[in-house]
């Protein structure tokens, strides 16, 4: 009876968000590792923002290092795997049924929304003018992230406060 009481319910949404989150980054990670220059060839173009309208007042932005575009993309790729594991351990606690699982879940969504929204969307998006460019313009891939991070904060900072409101019910 104790499982069917849990169908559907607030926890339940939280640990399956958890587990999407997880798998959607830890493939991301991954598909940065064993596809390398793919991405890497992205993260080139916005930082060398060589594809933008290439304003003067702007391009004194560009980065063309390939050691600091090299060090950008691992460290890009690293936030995803360690948002990823971090993601995996809430989804652990949650199986578990750790009170830690909604303090994990949060840290790997804020860690995902820097990523996107910090990132990609603020970063790439308007310091490197990457909205300018037709071919590499990441900003609508990130948005999803951005939504379901966002998301997931909303949901377990709401499961938080419920818990809270039942407590001091019973108190």
């Amino acid at each position: 009876m104790r499982v069917l009481s849990g169908l559907g319910s607030l926890r339940l949404a939280v640990a399956v968000l958890t587990a999407i989150s997880t798998v959607h980054l830890g493939l991301i990670a991954f598909g940065n590792l064993t596809d390398y220059e793919t991405n890497h060839a992205f993260v080139e173009h916005v930082f060398a923002m060589d594809t933008t309208f290439k304003s003067p007042a702007m391009m004194w932005r560009a980065i063309t290092s390939p050691g600091l575009v090299t060090t950008g993309y691992v460290l890009i790729i690293a936030w995803e795997a360690l948002a990823a594991l971090v993601l995996l351990a809430g989804l652990v606690a949650w199986l578990r049924r750790s009170p830690v699982a909604p303090k994990l879940s949060a840290l790997g969504w804020l860690m995902e929304l820097a990523l996107f929204a910090g990132g990609f969307m603020a970063i790439g998006g308007e310091y490197f003018q990457m909205w300018q460019s037709s071919k590499w313009n990441g900003i609508a891939s990130a948005l999803p992230h951005v939504i379901i991070s966002g998301l997931g904060l909303v949901l377990v900072h709401l499961l938080g406060s419920r818990r809270e409101a039942e407590s001091a019910a019973v108190s």
